[in-house]
């Protein structure tokens, strides 16, 4: 039986052997036959629905699809968002999940872990690296494809997260497994006030934000997530080794993206047509700062609240 998986195996790989996929998938749990990215979709998910993030749109649909056109890669594919709530982090999140598993976050290779739910009590961080390590190590030998989300890094106790850079580097195989085959994303606020302060000084000078490039933020963010007593990255040895591919600046969302974000809810509730609710959403938002009030507070993140208020 052995024999006969491992040649059905290679024939998931091979145009030839198609016919065999499905044979080879009926009778094996391999993640290999969940796994079904579709990067089109992907790209075209992000781009209606992802309001006023250029830079994390195209930062994000050209990193996974680079990285899952290399059979082979040298090394995981390891991002980390940034930015404000409500600027739409974990909606990209979510996108990734669907996109790659077909199945958001429930699919049982993609992993969340949050903080305050994994790792609430900062006495005991080296009972979790020990936890995390072996939680990690055990998904991917189970599944080389196996995607992890980090949440609320901002919150993630200093030093934890370093346990996990043996399996971010370029040469990490074990137990036959291809480690490099993983995708990992992590997740904060750190580094919103750098990317906040850029945001508005392009606006004060009367500079598009699509204008805005990558090369003027990553450095910063990087030094500012390495240098927070507040972050999960402070001196972190993965960013001294630089094993985080991209660092995702998500910036702050004028009134006309809330109320893009408002029309789209609106939409899936069935109310297209309220633009009432959504000039009225948009408007009772709070903005900064307070002279120019250019960016919402808190993004889209109150609007489902606000639209029960007005609809």
């Amino acid at each position: 039986m052995l024999a006969i998986l491992s040649v059905l195996f290679l024939c998931l790989s091979n145009p030839v052997c198609g016919v065999f996929q499905k044979l080879y998938c009926s009778i094996s749990e391999s993640c290999e036959c969940d796994f079904k990215p579709n990067i089109r979709d992907l790209e075209w998910d992000l781009y209606k629905n992802v309001y006023g993030q250029h830079l994390a749109q195209e930062i994000v649909s050209e990193e996974v699809a680079r990285f899952l056109k290399n059979k082979s890669p040298e090394r995981p594919l390891v991002l980390s968002f940034h930015g404000s709530s409500g600027t739409g982090k974990t909606l990209v999140s979510s996108m990734l999940g669907n996109h790659l598993y077909g199945s958001a976050m429930s699919s049982p290779y993609i992993h969340q872990f949050v903080p305050t739910l994994h790792f609430s009590l900062p006495d005991r961080v080296k009972e979790y690296r020990e936890e995390l390590k072996s939680w990690v190590q055990g998904n991917l030998t189970e599944c080389a494809r196996s995607v992890f989300f980090f949440e609320e890094m901002e919150k993630m106790p200093p030093g934890l997260i370093d346990v996990l850079e043996p399996f971010l580097g370029p040469s990490h195989i074990v137990f036959r497994t291809n480690y490099r085959k993983a995708i990992y994303i992590f997740i904060g606020t750190t580094g919103e006030e750098v990317i906040k302060k850029l945001a508005l000084e392009s606006r004060q000078a009367g500079r598009d934000r699509e204008e805005i490039k990558l090369a003027e933020l990553e450095e910063a963010i990087a030094r500012a997530v390495y240098n927070s007593t507040t972050s999960g990255f402070f001196q972190s040895s993965i960013i001294q080794q630089k094993l985080i591919e991209r660092y995702v600046p998500f910036l702050p969302l004028s009134r006309r993206h809330v109320e893009r974000c408002v029309h789209s809810q609106l939409c899936q509730r069935g109310s297209c047509g309220r633009s009432d609710v959504v000039e009225a959403v948009g408007g009772d938002m709070i903005y900064s700062p307070v002279q120019g009030q250019y960016f919402s507070s808190t993004g889209c993140k109150a609007v489902p609240a606000k639209i029960n208020l007005f609809l």
